[in-house]
Order: C-alpha cells, then sequence, then structure tokens
C-alpha cells in the first residue's frame, strides 16, 4: 500500500491539466504578480524582480510564461518582455538559454523553482560560454567593470515598474488599433463589393 507522499505525487502526475492548475494556483498565490492572458492559464506574463546582491537587485521584468499542453512533462517556454543585459538571454526576443529550462527539465519542477531558484540562478551566475546574446558575453569576459554598468544602465532604463506597466499599456493599444484597422479594412471592402454589384 502506497504511503500518503507516494499517493499524493502519483495523483499530482496522473493529470497534467490538474498538475498545470496547481502550478499555477502555486505561483498565484505566492508572491508574484501573474497576469493571464486571454483568461485562460496556459499562457501568463509573471512580475519578477532581480534577486538580491546581484547586479539586477531593483530591476523589475515581466516574464511571459507559455506552458504547454504536455507540460508538466514538457517544459514551459520562457520570456522576458522588457530588455534585460546578459549574455543568456537575447535582447530582442528575451528568449533564455537555461539548460534546466531546454534540455534537462523534469516533471518534479514546477513553475516556483522557475521564478524561486532557476532564473535568480541565471541572473546570479550568468554563463558567457553558451551566449544568446553574443554582445554581452564578450563583454563580460574581455571587460567585466564595463558589462556590469552596461548591466545596470540597462537595468535603469527598461527594467522599472513604470517599464513593464507602460510595456502592457502600449502592448493593449497596440491590439486595440490592429482590431481597428481590421475592422475598417474589412467594412471598406464589403462597401466596394456592394459597390461592384449595383449597375
Amino acid at each position: 500500500m502506497p504511503t500518503t507522499k507516494e499517493y499524493l505525487l502519483n495523483e499530482r502526475m496522473s493529470s497534467p491539466s490538474k498538475r498545470r492548475d496547481m502550478d499555477v494556483m502555486k505561483l498565484m498565490m505566492s508572491d508574484y504578480t501573474v497576469e493571464p492572458i486571454n483568461d485562460g492559464i496556459n499562457e501568463f506574463n509573471v512580475e519578477f524582480h532581480g534577486p538580491k546582491e546581484s547586479l539586477y537587485e531593483g530591476g523589475v521584468w515581466k516574464i511571459h510564461v507559455e506552458l504547454p499542453d504536455a507540460y508538466p512533462y514538457k517544459s514551459p517556454s520562457i520570456g522576458f518582455l522588457n530588455k534585460i543585459y546578459h549574455p543568456n538571454v537575447d535582447e530582442m526576443s528575451g528568449s533564455v538559454c537555461l539548460d534546466v529550462i531546454n534540455q534537462s527539465w523534469s516533471p518534479m519542477f514546477d513553475l516556483l523553482n522557475v521564478f524561486e531558484v532557476f532564473l535568480p540562478q541565471l541572473l546570479l551566475y550568468p554563463n558567457p560560454s553558451d551566449p544568446l546574446n553574443g554582445d554581452a558575453a564578450s563583454l563580460m569576459m574581455k571587460d567585466k567593470k564595463q558589462y556590469e554598468e552596461k548591466v545596470k544602465e540597462y537595468c535603469e532604463r527598461y527594467a522599472k515598474k513604470e517599464n513593464i506597466t507602460n510595456a502592457l499599456s502600449e502592448d493593449s493599444n497596440e491590439d486595440i488599433s490592429e482590431e481597428d484597422v481590421s475592422d475598417a479594412e474589412r467594412i471598406s471592402s464589403d462597401d466596394n463589393v456592394a459597390g461592384d454589384a449595383d449597375p
């Protein structure tokens, strides 16, 4: 007969959708601000603060998280939405190069691990030998002081609370205006078709 711990672990692993729900709820009930996208739990943004005693301390980033259907058996997709200067984060896309997420993910990990362990470790211990941002990696290896200044400059320019709030507002405005343009084009093309049918 299984122990209570084994039973709970098996129950937790028995259904990916139950596990996904539970992991997202744990993240929402923690100290992180979680903003669902499209009222679902497969895609959301998380407010992430730079770890204490690091170059990134005081910085605030909006992290985009997408959970695949096979989560937790397949790793989440993680990306920074506002800019960060780091050898293992692509400056343009925000993609993260982190072995534990990209290669050695295990269903034993959960979303809290990502935000409480994996991302802080990434920021505390960059790996310039496996870069997504070649400029940051090169600068880190050649001139550590200048690299540190650049990290702090990016934190000042792009990683403040108002940056992530403004970025979301701009995204919302862009979405609305794109929809308005699409509606206007559709109405305009409908009018042209109706106009062509008249003699």
